[in-house]
C-alpha cells in the first residue's frame, strides 16, 4: 500500500467523508507498516480486514509511546520529539520520518484558530520547555516566533524586565500579539505583576511540570483574568505524541483542525467509545508514520458542536483495561 499524495490530502479535507476516507487509509497502512501497532491489533486478536469503519478502530495506549518505538518500517527518522518524563518514568518519545507534515499541520491549525505569526508578535514564557531541546512545543514555538519577526517575539525565560517592557508596549501600542505560556510561568507572572491590561491575548498551554500545585483549567484562567483583567485566556492542547494541536478561544472548549478529531471512550471498558464523557482518543492524520489512533490518560466532556472540554489526568489505578494493552 501507497500513501500517494496523502499530505496534501489531510490538509484539504472538506467533509465527514473526506475524515472517514482518509482515516481507513492510515488505518490500513499503519496496520501493516507500523510494527508496534501491528502487534497491538494481534494481541487483540484484531483483523484489520473486519474493521470497516473508524468508530471501529482501536486506540493505541499513549504509554506504548514510552516504552516502544512507534514508527512505520524503514530507517530510523532522524527528528524526533521526547517528553519530560519525571525521575522515575520513561520519558515519551515521537519519531518524525517527514519535519515536513509537521512544520504543515502546526501552521495551518495555528493561522486557521490564531492567525498568521506575520501579523502578530509571538511571545513565548515557556521556561521548563527551553530546558528541553527535543520539546515538539519548543520547535512549534521557534517556528513561529522565526516567521512573526517582530522585534518583542522571543522566548522568555521569565516575566523578567524586558518581558513587562514588551507586553506593555504590545499593550499600550494595541499590537496585535499572542503570549504563549506553561501554566505555572503564567501564574507566577500573574501573581508577582498583576496590572489591568484588557487587550493581553494569552495562551496556556497546560502543565505545572512539578513546579506548582496542578490546577483545573477553570480555576487557571480566573487567576489570570482577575490578575490582568482580561475577558477570555486561550488554551492549546497538544502534546508529544502527536503533530497536531486543538486550540479553545474561551471557556476551554476545544476545537480540532479538519484532520485531527478528539473522540471520548468509557472509562471502564477502553473498547466503547462516543460516550459524553470519559478519556480522551485522539485522530490525528498527521501521525502517519507514527500512530494516528491514540488513547490518552486525559479525561474530557462533550459540548455541542463537537468541542470536548478537557476535565484532567487519570490516576494509573484508573486506567484498568488500558493497562492491559502496553505489555
Amino acid at each position: 500500500m501507497t500513501l500517494q499524495g496523502y499530505q496534501e490530502r489531510i490538509f484539504a479535507i472538506e467533509c465527514e467523508d473526506d475524515f472517514e476516507a482518509l482515516c481507513m487509509e492510515a488505518f490500513r497502512y499503519q496496520a501493516h507498516h507500523v510494527p508496534v501497532y501491528a502487534d497491538f491489533l494481534r494481541a487483540l486478536n484484531i483483523s484489520s480486514d473486519t474493521i470497516q469503519h473508524s468508530h471501529e478502530i482501536p486506540f493505541l495506549p499513549i504509554e506504548c509511546f514510552r516504552v516502544h518505538e512507534v514508527f512505520d518500517s524503514g530507517p530510523r527518522p532522524e527528528l524526533w520529539f521526547e517528553s519530560s518524563g519525571t525521575t522515575d518514568q520513561t520519558p515519551s518519545c515521537h519519531f518524525v520520518r517527514t519535519p515536513e507534515i509537521y512544520d504543515q499541520s502546526f501552521m495551518t491549525a495555528f493561522e486557521r484558530f490564531v492567525g498568521k505569526p506575520e501579523d502578530m508578535a509571538i511571545l513565548a514564557l515557556l521556561p521548563s520547555y527551553m530546558e528541553r531541546p527535543r520539546a515538539s512545543l519548543l520547535y512549534m514555538a521557534s517556528e513561529l516566533i522565526r516567521r512573526s519577526g517582530h522585534a518583542a517575539s522571543g522566548f522568555y525565560p521569565e516575566a523578567n524586565a524586558q518581558f513587562l517592557h514588551h507586553v506593555h508596549q504590545l499593550h499600550t501600542q494595541q499590537v496585535p500579539h499572542i503570549i504563549i505560556g506553561v501554566s505555572f510561568a503564567l501564574l507566577d507572572w500573574a501573581e508577582a505583576h498583576p496590572m489591568p491590561l484588557p487587550w493581553l491575548r494569552i495562551m496556556e498551554t497546560g502543565g505545572m511540570k512539578g513546579r506548582r500545585k496542578e490546577l483545573i483549567r477553570e480555576a487557571l484562567h480566573e487567576k489570570l483574568k482577575q490578575a490582568f483583567h482580561v475577558r477570555e485566556v486561550w488554551s492549546e492542547y497538544g502534546m508529544t505524541e502527536l503533530l497536531s494541536q486543538a486550540y479553545a478561544k474561551k471557556e476551554g472548549y476545544f476545537e480540532c483542525p479538519p484532520w485531527m478529531k478528539l473522540v471520548l471512550r468509557d472509562p471502564g471498558d477502553p473498547f466503547h467509545y462516543g460516550v459524553s464523557s470519559g478519556g480522551i482518543n485522539v485522530i490525528d492524520l498527521a501521525n502517519i508514520h507514527s500512530c494516528c489512533f491514540i488513547a490518552t490518560q486525559d479525561l474530557g466532556r462533550q459540548h455541542k458542536k463537537g468541542q470536548v472540554e478537557v476535565l484532567g489526568r487519570f490516576d494509573a489505578s484508573e486506567l484498568r483495561g488500558c493497562n492491559l494493552m502496553i505489555r
